[in-house]
């Protein structure tokens, strides 16, 4: 069973986003993976906001099994402001009345199972966005996020320190295993097209990696399978060489840039949510075994690879200047804070 994040996290979020309650207050919002990482802050930060400010939002969450959603997290959505309803994000049908405001965070990438049907993930991410948009317009929906991707500037060249909203790389199109990047793409014209020939204000996040309790721990983010080993007490397992580089943005962090791109954002536009502080596959193990007091030394797998490391940090100047946002949460925090909720959820 999921239990609720930190509430001090929660307090913060809401606090840096006052103006967000007071714009949707007693709006309705339509969230699509609500029950993932990313939908799941957003849900539980919505709720607290209820709580502490009376902001009143009404929640209606898509879920392929609501039955199974409720049982695993019933503090999220068996409660009075939140109304599951069952189906899957490429082609449900419901009828939920209006609705004011709609977050579109449905994704299968954190589940391995599903993450290696490529058809199944490009269709996700396309079929679902057109869906889900369609939706939106047709309840009347004034506002419209999209959960994007940094996937979808592809390979960052090694000579770009950070990659900018302006950069214009991408995936490889012959290259199968990146659907989701080739699906985020896509997600992104269908946003931009509806935001250009119907009246529906929408915006983009292009998030990077991200960090925070509730993070999966058996999915193919690094940071959540290093503190699964860890906290087991078996050495952690890098896959690779250890040298790409990455950057991590605590998600109560994260939760405040999105908020603030929901509701200011320009329409049409896309906006880098992520950190700009960059470390090592391998030192983030290192740091995450001396968190949890490891006494065996992840090794990488095989050995040091030719030419410059592997890169997939972003440039964040544009939501920065444009939010007056930041990293709030050093890295170390952000670690030790996931690991702590992780380990009291473990021994509960």
């Amino acid at each position: 069973m999921r239990k609720p994040l930190p509430k001090e996290d929660l307090d913060l979020v809401v606090e840096r986003t006052a103006n967000v309650w007071s714009a949707f207050d007693r709006a309705r919002l339509f969230i699509t993976g609500g029950t993932g990482f990313i939908g799941s802050w957003l849900l539980e930060v919505v709720q607290h906001a209820n709580s502490v400010m009376g902001s009143r939002i009404k929640i209606v969450a898509l879920s392929r099994d609501p039955d199974t959603a409720a049982a695993r997290a019933p503090h999220l959505f068996k409660t009075t402001d939140v109304t599951l309803i069952k189906g899957d994000v490429a082609d449900f049908q419901a009828s939920v009345g209006t609705i004011d405001v709609c977050i579109h965070a449905a994704t299968d990438v954190a589940n391995l199972e599903k993450a290696s049907d490529t058809l199944r993930v490009f269709d996700t991410g396309v079929l679902g966005t057109r869906r889900v948009l369609e939706f939106a317009k047709a309840n009347g929906a004034s506002r419209f996020l999209l959960a994007s991707s940094g996937a979808v500037y592809g390979a960052q060249p090694a000579t770009l320190e950070r990659t900018p909203e302006t950069f214009l790389g991408a995936p490889d199109t012959l290259d199968v295993s990146t659907a989701y990047g080739q699906s985020k793409r896509a997600a992104e014209w269908l946003a931009s097209a509806y935001a250009l020939h119907d009246d529906l204000h929408v915006t983009i996040a292009r998030i990077f990696a991200l960090v925070g309790p509730a993070i999966p721990l058996d999915g193919p983010f690094a940071a959540g399978n290093f503190i699964r080993d860890a906290l087991a007490g078996r050495q952690i397992a890098i896959k690779g060489d250890g040298r790409p580089v990455r950057s991590y943005l605590y998600m109560a962090d994260a939760c405040v840039w999105l908020l603030h791109i929901l509701l200011a954002g320009e329409r049409g536009n896309a906006y880098n949510v992520g950190s700009e502080s960059e470390i090592s596959i391998v030192r983030l193990a290192r740091i995450i075994e001396s968190l949890c007091g490891s006494v065996r030394r992840a090794v990488p797998d095989i050995a040091p690879k030719a030419g410059p490391a592997p890169r997939y940090v972003p440039d964040t100047a544009k939501a920065r200047k444009a939010f007056n946002v930041e990293e709030f949460t050093p890295l170390e925090v952000a670690l030790a804070k996931t690991i702590n909720w992780n380990r009291m959820a473990l021994t509960a």
